[in-house]
């Protein structure tokens, strides 16, 4: 049974108060600097920032890279955080919440990157299924973001594969840390169809 657990109370207006969101096998926990030592243990490999914006390599890199997802988090734009495998305890990535737009009751998922020992199992299907949860069922989203690289041709397919619905390319995006024009995928899951999302997303799972 997925159990959301969280420590703001549900309204209508986007309370972006911490919140840890807890599944049967992953648990989503609020990013803190503390985290960092765990991070670096498994995040500083440069296939996993390939097709990022910037390239966490060092202990400095990942320090700045925490320490920018906090700054955001006190603007009340964004809400990182850990994830965790229940069964091992062992952190074994991070992802947010970003761009929260309260008047417009939307928001972003994204900024994901997981161990590559945790890669294609069922860790980032029961964080995103928990993250979308807690979206449109406690923040009452009527759209949840997605973007990546274009060509980051995996990481398309994954998104498709939630059940996002592929929207555009923004071209000339984003600049990354290389110095390489970027252009974005946007996807995108809108309240209409959260819950056939929802139920695809576990039954994926229970596979």
């Amino acid at each position: 049974m997925l159990v959301v657990r969280s420590d703001c109370r549900y309204n209508l207006h986007m309370d972006v108060a911490p919140v840890i969101l807890s599944g049967d096998r992953v648990s989503l926990e609020p990013m803190q600097k503390d985290h960092i030592p765990a991070l670096c243990e498994i995040g500083l490999k440069r296939e996993l920032w390939k097709w990022t914006l910037t390239d966490v390599c060092d202990v400095k890199a990942m320090e700045a890279y925490v320490q920018n997802a906090l700054d955001d988090k006190a603007k009340g734009v964004s809400l990182p955080f850990v994830t965790r495998d229940n069964e091992s305890n062992r952190i074994v990535g991070s992802t947010r919440f970003g761009n929260i737009d309260i008047p417009n009751r939307k928001t972003e998922i994204g900024w994901t990157w997981i161990a590559p020992e945790s890669q294609r199992t069922f860790v980032n299907t029961e964080a995103k299924l928990l993250m979308l949860t807690h979206a449109f069922e406690f923040w009452k989203c009527i759209r949840v973001e997605f973007k990546t690289d274009a060509l980051n041709t995996r990481s398309r397919a994954a998104i498709a594969r939630l059940g996002a619905k592929e929207e555009g390319v923004f071209r000339n995006h984003m600049i990354t840390e290389c110095g390489r024009f970027r252009d974005s995928v946007y996807f995108s899951i809108i309240e209409s169809e959260w819950e056939v999302v929802k139920n695809n997303l576990t039954a994926m799972l229970k596979r």
